[in-house]
Formats: structure tokens, sequence, C-alpha cells
């Protein structure tokens, strides 16, 4: 597998290779590949010379790395905020898909385990599952779908973790009236709504926005961060919501477990790591309707050339 063009181009500074590549892919002549070639090494003998004038940190412009004080002052708040709103996204999301079961017994939507052969609980749990998908989680993704590149991705992430945690506040308030076993169906709505403003909103937009906002020879490894503090994340999420939404009377807790803070508390807890993923969210950089190198700053590294003939050859 080759590696891309681009990478090739703006990473490597290889640019005859990202010619050849750019070649191979779009099966362009021989002619109209060799111009590219030429344009481009006339264009990297102009940048020796216009940012060999240019101060210190212009010249390490291209090749600053990930660990250089360039990279944090250019990208350390934007790998900040993908890397933690990934992070609390996952607390908040897999606390809730996880422990579906105890949250919808807990509110009596579900019989308890120990009322049910295992086939009946198999089949119960996999039908609220299954509204809970098809009401929240399946809806919206195709929103986001719709709407990301209208409304922008910031836009839904900062929408969605405000919903969610309006929902979440809507069900721990009034905790005690959902429990009531008639109210239990709106309770599971409400939980829905949550799902629903999760996919169209951070848990959709958390795999994108990582891939848009680095420069290319960092955009894997900052993806890979950002994504590796979300699993960091769902680990919290999902041994932490474990212990924490044990009853508080430790005689009521499951066996083997201490007392918790409750379901009622650990909702509050969850609302309030989604009002930290929306204000994190304002870290991100709106990359809608710009390239890619816009938004990296890639094509801002001499500001004496303006255009980059490889891009510029296929815009």
């Amino acid at each position: 597998m080759p590696e891309t063009p681009l990478y090739t181009a703006l990473g490597a500074m290889n640019a005859g290779k990202a010619s050849e590549d750019f070649s191979k892919l779009l099966v362009m002549n021989n002619n109209n590949s060799n111009n590219i070639i030429e344009q481009v090494q006339a264009v990297d003998q102009r940048n020796d010379v216009v940012c060999g004038a240019a101060d210190d940190d212009d010249k390490k412009g291209i090749s600053f790395g990930l660990f250089s004080k360039m990279f944090a002052r250019r990208h350390g708040l934007h790998l900040l905020g993908t890397a933690s709103t990934w992070l609390l996204l996952d607390v908040s999301y897999f606390s809730q898909n996880l422990f579906q079961k105890e949250i919808f017994t807990a509110v009596g939507w579900l019989p308890a385990a120990h009322t049910m052969g295992a086939l009946d609980e198999l089949f119960n749990f996999a039908r609220a599952q299954t509204l809970v998908a098809l009401c929240g989680l399946i809806p919206g993704y195709w929103v986001t779908v719709i709407l990301i590149d209208i409304i922008g991705r910031v836009t839904i992430q900062l929408i969605g973790f405000f919903f969610m945690t309006v929902f979440m506040l809507a069900l721990a308030i009034p905790y005690h009236h959902w429990i009531q076993k008639h109210n239990s169906t709106g309770f599971v709505v409400m939980y829905a709504l949550t799902f629903f403003f999760a996919n169209f909103g951070p848990n959709s937009t958390r795999f994108i926005v990582p891939a848009e906002i680095f420069p290319a020879r960092f955009r894997s490894t900052c993806h890979g961060i950002s994504a590796a503090a979300g699993k960091a994340g769902a680990i919290i999420g999902a041994f932490g919501f474990l212990y924490a939404a044990q009853d508080q009377d430790k005689s009521k807790a499951d066996p083997g477990y201490p007392a918790g803070i409750g379901i009622k508390n650990t909702l509050f807890l969850l609302a309030a790591v989604n009002v930290l993923g929306l204000l994190f969210t304002f870290l991100v950089p709106e990359p809608n309707g710009r390239s890619l190198e816009e938004i990296s700053g890639e094509i801002e590294e001499c500001e004496s050339n303006k255009s980059n003939p490889i891009i510029d050859q296929f815009n």
C-alpha cells in the first residue's frame, strides 16, 4: 500500500514522488506529470530563498515535530480539544450504553433479573435496546449525515453535548418521578433522546474533526492520540458507572460491591461530564467549508508563495 500523495507532498516534502503517485491515481499522461514535477521543484527553490530570509520560527515552520514548541503553539489546544472531548464523550456514552439493563431495571421498565429465565431476560433486554437504537441512535446518525456540511462539525458537537446535558438533568432532577412504574416509558423516551443527541453530536464528530484539522504529517498521530483518550474514557465510564451507580445503602448494593452514589447522582455526574465536553469543544476550530491545507495552516508556511502546484493542479 503506497503512502498518500498528500502526505508525501506536505509531510515528507518529496515533490517528485508525490507527483508520481498523483499520476498513478489519476491516470495522467507523462507530460502533465513531468510538468507538475518541474513546477514543484521551481517552487521548492523559491521557498528556500524566501524562507531563508525569515526568522527562526518561520524556518522551522515545515520541519517542526510533534513534541516541539511550535506544534504546541499552533496545534496544542486543538489536540487538547479533540482528545478531551473524545474522552469525556466516551465516559458518558459508555456509561449509558453498557449499563442500560441496570438503568431500565431500576426504573421498572424491565423486570429484575432474578424474576426471569435466561431467554426471557435476553429477549426483554434486546427489545429495549432495539427500541432505543431505532428511536435514538440511528436517527441521530442520519440527521448528522444530512446536516454536517450545512451547519458544521463543531456546531453539531456543541448541540449534542448541550442537549445530552439537558436530558441528563431532566432525568436526574425528577428521578423519583421517573421511577414510578407508570412513568417508566417517559424515562425511556428521555433516555433515548440522550442517545439521539450523542449521535447527532459528538459521537459522530469525534471521528471526523481530528482527521481534518491537523497537518498531514501529524494527522494520523493526532487522530490516534484523540482515539486513545477516548478509549481511556470508555474504561473510566464502564468501571466508574459500575461502582458509582450502586445504591447508597450498602445492603441494597450488588453483592461484592461497596455502596455507591446511586443512579440519580450518577446521572448528575454524567451531566457535568457533558458540560465539560461542551466547554472543551470551543478549543476546536470549525473545519467545515475549508480545505485541509487551509485548516492546518500548511499553506501559510511561507506567505510569499501563494500556491502549491500539487494542490492547485487538482482543485
